[in-house]
């Protein structure tokens, strides 16, 4: 930028000397040719200024790699097995694995580390370690020629000492958090701009209810300074509130960040009844769905009202009674919402209006916003149903769909795991079928 200003002030001073001349001694030529130079450098001045305003990190369709798939407990945090390989995917991939990504069309990786162990009863010599293990998996997937979003991944949870829920609720975790951000962006910044971002929050779970005041704000911005001041060249990947959804980002007032090397991301899983179908973790209903199909209409409308009839069936005899009714109305209420494809369109494209409404209010190009997770459950763990891969094709194509037509970048939950996009998680095999979905090339 500062040469785009330096080559304005030649031809606009010299403009500026000619003015101040008497009317009599000035010529015509003298009064073109440097208000032509400097119209020509005021539009190299605006190109500078777009070129500075682009992300330092670029990307367009990517796969979130593993995070819970084999990891131990905290009494084992600090055994050399656990930390040889941080992050734990790395126990069973080589670097063939990453290759076989980059094969397939994806330009990026997004991983997710556990920002837990940097915190929980840690050892300056364990985050030492940890954080050059980091380093070390950045160059493997550099090596495998993917870009990486390193992405601070924290989790919700009620029994951890250190998870989402007990990072925003505690300001002095809150301040050990910034420490560890500061810390890993530290590391991070001796890494290529161009081939690695840094995103130092997942999911932050409050400011969901509209008639309460809003935390994450403030929050927000303390993160982006301490991240910031770490890794001064690099992209940061920042989202707003609410599981970082679309309805959260619509909260953010990007000046409140006033930085133009974010990209602002946000996650999506609608409709939320057809693809967490069978997740027992959820709390709800979900652990009594299957077979629903995508779209519902599928198998026509009969046999879809068949399923739920079924599901309901299943509440009813398995669900313990104190909850019943609840579950049942809980279903209900989201079935109501899916019984067409075109109502389950239009509830899978609401973010992405409300993403793309929220850029445009604020200028933010469609390039800098982006769907950092989107996916359809394959098998919950321990459940015997398995999720066709034709149906989840057909949703990950529509969902990836609606983000290109927006000119948003993706990247697609997860490569293993009970929504992992591979046949299966020892051969790391990539589902030709799931790949053709999202447009990928079948290996």
């Amino acid at each position: 930028m500062e040469n785009c200003f330096r080559s304005w002030s030649f031809p606009f001073a010299g403009l500026a000397g000619i003015l101040s001349r008497p009317k009599t001694a000035r010529t015509r030529k003298e009064l073109i040719l440097p208000l032509l130079r400097a119209l020509l450098c005021f539009g190299q001045l605006l190109a500078c200024s777009v070129a500075d305003a682009a992300t330092a990190f670029t990307m367009k369709q990517g796969l979130n790699l593993d995070l819970w798939t084999t990891w131990p407990g905290p009494e084992r945090w600090d055994e050399d097995a656990v930390l040889a390989k941080f992050p734990e995917w790395r126990q069973d991939t080589s670097i063939d694995n990453l290759k076989d990504i980059r094969a397939a069309g994806f330009d990026f990786v997004r991983m997710p580390i556990d920002p837990a162990i940097f915190l929980e009863d840690a050892s300056g010599k364990r985050v030492t370690r940890l954080i050059a293990a980091t380093i070390e998996t950045v160059d493997m997937i550099h090596e495998a020629g993917l870009k990486v979003i390193v992405d601070f991944h924290s989790i919700p949870s009620d029994v951890r000492k250190v998870g989402t829920n007990q990072v925003l609720a505690d300001n002095d975790l809150f301040a050990r958090y910034l420490d560890a951000v500061a810390r890993v962006g530290t590391a991070l910044s001796t890494t290529d701009p161009a081939t690695t971002a840094f995103e130092p929050f997942n999911e932050p779970v409050i400011d969901c209810d509209p008639t309460l005041f809003p935390k994450w704000p403030s929050l927000l911005k303390r993160l982006h300074a301490a991240a910031r001041k770490a890794a001064p060249n690099h992209t940061l990947v920042l989202s707003g509130s609410c599981w970082s959804s679309a309805y959260g980002l619509a909260k953010i007032d990007p000046a409140l960040i006033a930085d133009e090397n974010v990209i602002w991301t946000f996650h999506s899983y609608e409709p939320y009844i057809l693809t967490h179908q069978g997740a027992d973790w959820t709390g709800d209903s979900m652990s009594y769905v299957e077979g629903l199909p995508y779209p519902p209409d599928l198998m026509g409308e009969e046999a879809f009202d068949e399923r739920l009839a079924a599901v309901r069936k299943t509440i009813e005899t398995n669900a313990p009674e104190e909850r019943r009714e609840e579950l049942l109305t809980g279903f209900n209420e989201m079935a109501g919402g899916v019984m067409s494809y075109k109502q389950v369109l239009t509830m899978l494209n609401e973010p992405f209006d409300n993403a793309e409404a929220w850029g445009k209010k604020h200028n933010i190009p469609p390039e800098r916003i982006f769907l950092g997770e989107f996916g359809m459950i394959r098998q919950e763990y321990r459940k015997e149903f398995r999720m066709p891969s034709p149906w989840r094709a057909t949703y990950l194509k529509d969902m990836t769909d609606a983000a290109q037509q927006r000119g948003f970048p993706w990247s697609v939950w997860s490569w293993g795991g009970a929504f992992g996009i591979t046949l299966d998680d020892d051969k790391r095999i990539l589902d030709p079928v799931i790949l053709k979905g999202l447009g990928l090339k079948p290996q």
